[in-house]
């Protein structure tokens, strides 16, 4: 009976300090397509993600409510960091759900702009309140059709604002001057100053955004950018373990101090400090899950570096394929730069590249389930790409030539003296002067089952299979690699047809051997085949790259370090003249492939088991001349 009482209560007065509209809630997910549309419309930074935010503590005075409930203490607020955009996960501050939806918005514009010296957004309330006035008013001179927005957004706020508080004076004063600061930005310059901060402003980021750990990265030492290596990540269980919690980064404990030395009030408290070791540990799944529920109870989690590492060299190199005793290195130490975004310098000579080549005494033969759909999209693509174009001034051919005809006869009646010209055309084909190179992503995560029948890796061999039988007899000159990569200094190059080569037996059987290999390098491996490329004198030059995921690999190569080499080496291909285009199995590709390839530089293929059938159409829709 007693606990059933404590129930009721707690629902009771949580209720009564509720002051949200769940009726009129919008959630991120539900706009955050046209959402980032929006931000990168607006000059936002086209390679930050969109993500839920990490409620924070604001340490502002709350109501008795709130105090009894013991809620309040939590909000979602808007900032960005290099890698990310973020947003509250949902907006319920306003009865009006169209509301909700424009604060969603303004958020969005007010991060898509950067003042000029943004060390303005300086340390401290003060800081804070100058450079959110500032923001805003620039905001709105930049972009005035959101003044009507931002004002309805203003004006129901502040109604909702310590609507019930019972402030003192100096309270008063500092919501005042706060309420006078969002209706005429600039116009106060002064925070008041008070016992309690204030509470935070929804309409203005962030006032000390917190570091955010993603527990999945590992910062490296200079040491560990050379030899560091590490497990792969596993696949995500859930949303849950999407979740990102505040940190912070503090000394390691010497381990010194003994707890009979210390005050009982002076003893680190559950949520203060817990000293997880994970990288010195090799932990069970049970040890994971159990970590993850202490991690969920904790406020904050504090992370320090001990400077101890386990052997897991050995161990990754265990759980990967080793090299196969048939592939032959056909070029090794192949030195590429690449591209530091955060330096804005491109480092020389800073990836090395090895070229291997799968050999075989077998004739490779195409799949029986495949010769069906190989002869019908052979046929296809013949008729797409073959291109008949009108020879004009022809002595002998099928039509009269209307137009030297014409001017044939003209000269005639004007008493000019002019010899028995060619009159006739005929309707010729045209071989093409096209060069394609295609190349496929093996990277680990190619391992993953799509069916009980087939793989990420099964799905891309076909594709190739048919993707060669389908260009076989269309004169196009065209050669396929493969890549994958193991930090920067072992970046795989697997030939599977060059230019020189006839696509025969074995090609065939260099198609069927490929097995799924390690990281996705792309900059590098981009660059490489552009110099394959390049090498190439056709008046078309196509550059496919086929891909199921981002970006990455096990040094800091990840995120947006990642995505912007490989978008500056997708820009270095371009000069050079090449043609760009990424085909991708990647549901979350939309959400970086435009800033690497541009929107209309890449396709997103839905349904991975589609993708052998859709790839040679693909390629002839890129080829083949509108006209």
């Amino acid at each position: 009976m007693e606990e059933h009482v404590g129930q009721l209560w707690d629902k009771l007065v949580t209720r009564l300090s509720d002051k949200s509209y769940q009726e009129a809630s919008i959630s991120l997910s539900e706009i955050a397509k046209p959402l980032g549309i929006f931000f990168r419309a607006l000059g936002g930074d086209n390679a930050l993600r969109i993500v839920e935010s990490t409620a924070t503590q604001h340490y502002a005075k709350r109501n008795w409510k709130h105090r009894i409930a013991g809620t309040g203490k939590y909000i979602e607020l808007s900032w960005q960091d290099e890698d990310t955009l973020h947003l509250p996960k949902q907006i319920n501050t306003f009865a009006d759900s169209d509301l909700n939806k424009d604060l969603y918005y303004w958020l969005a514009a007010i991060n898509a702009h950067s003042l000029e010296n943004p060390s303005a957004k300086a340390r401290g309330l003060q800081g804070w309140f100058i450079y959110s006035q500032q923001l805003t008013l620039d905001v709105l001179a930049r972009f005035p059709g959101l003044g009507t927005r931002y004002q309805r957004l203003v004006n129901a706020y502040l109604l909702l604002r310590n609507s019930d508080e019972q402030l003192n004076e100096q309270e008063q004063a500092q919501e005042e001057a706060i309420a006078q600061a969002l209706k005429q930005p600039s116009s106060i310059e002064q925070l008041p100053v008070s016992q309690y901060a204030p509470k935070p402003v929804i309409l203005w980021p962030h006032p000390n955004p917190p570091e955010v750990a993603d527990l999945s990265r590992r910062k490296n030492s200079a040491e560990d950018d050379h030899n560091g290596e590490s497990e792969p990540s596993k696949p995500k269980k859930n949303d849950q373990e999407n979740k990102r919690r505040n940190a912070e980064r503090v000394d390691m404990p010497d381990g010194k101090d003994g707890l009979i030395l210390h005050r009982f009030e002076s003893v680190f408290g559950f949520s203060e400090f817990l000293n997880v070791n994970r990288s010195t540990e090799d932990d069970d799944e049970a040890d994971q899950d159990s970590a993850d529920k202490n991690a969920d109870d904790m406020d904050f989690l504090s992370l320090a570096r001990d400077n101890n590492t386990k052997g897991g060299k050995v161990k990754f190199d265990l759980d990967l394929p080793a090299q196969s005793i048939d592939d032959v290195i056909l070029e090794s130490d192949v030195l590429l730069p690449e591209w530091d975004y955060k330096k804005q310098n491109l480092q020389k000579d800073y990836c090395s590249v090895v070229n291997m080549v799968h050999v075989s005494a077998e004739q490779g033969e195409l799949p029986e389930r495949l010769r069906r759909t190989a002869k019908k999209l052979r046929h296809q693509l013949e008729a797409l790409t073959t291109k008949r174009v009108w020879h004009r001034h022809q002595s002998e051919g099928s039509e009269l030539d209307l137009d030297a005809y014409i001017n044939y006869v003209g000269e005639r009646f004007s008493g000019h003296k002019v010899e028995q010209p060619d009159l006739y055309q005929q309707l010729r084909s045209s071989e093409r002067d096209l060069s394609c190179l295609l190349l496929a992503d093996f990277s680990l995560s190619t391992d993953t089952w799509l069916s009980n029948d087939a793989r990420i890796i099964d799905v891309i061999r076909d594709s190739l299979f048919l993707f060669s039988e389908s260009l076989r007899n269309t004169g196009d000159q065209f050669s396929i690699y493969g890549f994958s990569s193991r930090n920067r200094g072992h970046i795989r190059f697997n030939t599977l047809k060059t230019f020189k080569e006839s696509y025969n037996g074995v090609v065939r059987s260099r198609i069927q051997a490929i097995k799924p290999g390690f990281y996705t390098r792309m900059g590098a491996a981009i660059r490489y085949a552009a110099m394959k490329l390049e090498a190439q004198d056709s008046q078309q030059r196509l550059l496919l790259i086929l891909t199921d995921g981002k970006p990455n690999d096990l040094d800091r190569y990840e995120g947006r370090y990642g995505v912007e080499d490989t978008r500056r080496a997708i820009h270095e291909a371009r000069a050079k003249g090449l043609q760009t285009f990424c085909i991708t199995i990647d549901d979350q590709g939309g959400e970086y492939l435009p800033h690497i390839f541009g929107n209309n530089g890449y396709t997103i293929i839905r349904k991975p088991e589609h993708l052998p059938q859709k790839l040679p159409i693909l390629y002839a829709n890129l080829t083949t001349d509108p006209a």
